[in-house]
């Protein structure tokens, strides 16, 4: 018999730990190219970290609360245990942490803004809107299938820029290849969001959740997790082209090895919780892609 969970294990499993990755990756990547500009402020960085972290999971928290309440989580649904769904967390108590996460982001954020000025406020506002708005309605990014945009965004060039503008603002706006490298992060963070409603077709075409993969089906949903995972290994190496560095940041694409039995068994047909393991591996792949890069851009110099 498996022994229930700890009350504070539920709550660290509400966080997601396996979707932090998202939220790291881009910060890691965008503190790396800053430092190959001798521009790297350590605590700065810090609190650029804390706050994508919150937002995270903040987001996390918000989606558990609003999928609650508007019945898109039921008891067939294909994904791991979450907190709320088992009953011993509250809906209060989860928004509660919810407000918790987002005033903490807004406090931080205040120390930031006099690093970075107007830019910084207009990022924070927006994170904690599409953060909320990301589920909360029936016109939300989740709900409409206009979530694969904000992820690729957000998780993406606007997290890798914001991370290298906050370290260098003396410098005004980021270099282009800043924002190109932003999207190699924007695309594995979209393949993961990609896999989850995948798993999840069924379900959300139940609850009237019109995910991509929902509007347009299985296989639209295989090719855009083929052309993302794909597509991101491309992206350092015409990075390193636009800023006529060295090539070194092309390492990434040792993750083929990882890339391309994971998109195979995405393409093979696997439904459901099926899923659930390609999901975790493909966050690890994120992790992985974010290291590699940080590591190899100083090198290319």
């Amino acid at each position: 018999m498996t022994a229930e969970p700890s009350l504070f294990k539920l709550w660290v499993i509400s966080t997601r730990p396996k979707t932090l990755f998202a939220a790291l990756s881009p910060v890691l990547m965008g503190g790396s190219m800053a430092f190959a500009q001798k521009g790297f402020h350590a605590g700065y960085w810090l609190a650029t970290l804390v706050i994508a972290l919150l937002i995270q999971i903040g987001t996390n928290f918000c989606n558990d609360v609003f999928d609650q309440r508007q019945g898109a989580d039921t008891p067939d649904r294909q994904g791991p245990l979450r907190g709320l769904h088992s009953g011993r967390i509250s809906i209060r108590a989860l928004s509660t942490a919810t407000v918790a996460c987002f005033v903490a982001v807004a406090l931080i954020s205040a120390v930031l803004i006099q690093r970075g000025g107007s830019p910084i406020i207009w990022l924070a506002v927006s994170s904690i809107f599409c953060a909320v708005f990301y589920t909360a309605g029936p016109y939300s990014l989740a709900y409409t299938g206009l979530a694969d945009i904000f992820v690729l965004a957000y998780f993406g060039p606007i997290a890798v820029a914001g991370t290298y503008y906050l370290q260098l603002p003396e410098t005004g706006w980021p270099p282009v290849e800043v924002f190109i490298a932003g999207l190699g992060p924007g695309l594995i963070a979209t393949a993961l969001l990609t896999v989850n409603n995948l798993r999840d077709v069924d379900e959300d075409k139940g609850n009237h959740k019109r995910t991509l993969a929902v509007r347009f089906g299985r296989t639209f949903s295989r090719t855009e997790y083929t052309v993302c995972m794909l597509g991101s290994l491309l992206v350092p190496g015409i990075a390193a082209g636009v800023a006529g560095r060295g090539w070194a940041s092309c390492l990434v694409l040792i993750l083929l090895v990882m890339v391309g039995p994971l998109i195979l068994l995405v393409r093979k047909g696997n439904t459901g919780a099926e899923l659930n393991p390609v999901l975790a591996k493909t966050g690890k792949c994120l992790f992985l892609y974010a290291i590699l890069f940080s590591v190899t851009w100083p090198l290319g110099s």
